[in-house]
């Protein structure tokens, strides 16, 4: 499995680097980045997966999110992959719109036909790129956080959620709490997954939250000026699951803010405290 690096950049006493290769589990060429704390000279250090949303590729939380800064301090490395398979093949929304298809892979494993040869980013995210990284860079990958915003934070929780054990503790940014009871959900599990909803549920937060039989730490922000809070990101179904499981979460909401960068950029840093205290 060949790596080939695209870009690097130094910040903060660290390096944030960009690589491309051949996925196996995607049939496409992928793109990811990695930022490396200073620490990461001296010693493995622990990782932190984060996963962006809608229309993102693996560069939009790296430019904007100024989480390198806090890596730093607490020497703690970041994986950004894509957010969907890409390139010549690659299947994409018929009307090319963004909420299906390229840049929207929902880190499900896709079942039905175009979807299935290409959008397999659940397995990806779990097994492919931590094998690469663990492999190829000095990182403690027995020391584990995963978190992600939108899309991405739905792909965080579920993916946690269903590999206990995997990850120390997960946090989400305006994360889609239940694909079964949203528009996006809708469109694209109907899509990569087939009509029979009882197929979804394997990838719906509130769901897997009703089930789970392991707690780990959890660290939710949501905006309330956020324009998709009501229709799309239903998180009010999921402080309902978890207050009915007993399942503990820290999840918050924060007046006035939106769905955007700013919002992250600005709770990125207390994120990242909340993983590093775990990850210790």
């Amino acid at each position: 499995m060949l790596l080939e690096q695209i870009g690097a950049n130094p910040s903060f006493g660290g390096q944030q680097l960009r690589y491309k290769h051949q996925s196996a589990s995607l049939n496409c060429e992928m793109t990811f980045s990695i930022y490396l704390p200073p620490q990461a000279n001296n010693s493995p250090v622990p990782v932190l997966y984060w996963l962006s949303g809608l229309t993102c590729t693996d560069e939009n939380f790296v430019q904007k999110a100024g989480a390198q800064q806090y890596a730093a301090e607490h020497g703690i490395a970041i994986v950004c992959p894509d957010t969907s398979p890409r390139g010549e093949g690659v299947a994409d929304d018929p009307d090319c719109a963004y909420d299906m298809g390229l840049g929207a892979g929902f880190y499900v494993n896709a079942t039905q036909q175009p979807w299935a040869e290409h959008y397999q980013m659940y397995s990806y995210v779990v097994d492919e790129l931590p094998a690469l990284i663990a492999a190829e860079f000095p990182i403690d990958s027995q020391r584990a956080a995963i978190s992600g915003h939108s899309m991405g934070g739905h792909g965080a929780l579920t993916i946690a959620l269903k590999n206990p054990g995997r990850f120390k503790s997960v946090s989400a940014f305006a994360p889609i709490c239940s694909p079964l009871n949203c528009p996006w959900g809708d469109k694209t599990l109907s899509n990569y997954l087939g009509d029979n909803r009882e197929d979804w549920k394997q990838y719906d937060t509130v769901e897997l939250v009703k089930q789970s039989a392991v707690q780990l730490p959890v660290l939710i922000d949501q905006g309330e000026g956020d324009d998709f809070l009501a229709e799309q990101l239903k998180i009010e179904l999921l402080i309902r699951a978890s207050e009915a499981a007993e399942f503990p979460m820290q999840i918050r909401l924060q007046p006035d803010y939106d769905h955007s960068y700013f919002f992250i950029a600005t709770f990125i840093g207390e994120h990242i405290d909340f993983h590093a205290r775990a990850l210790a």
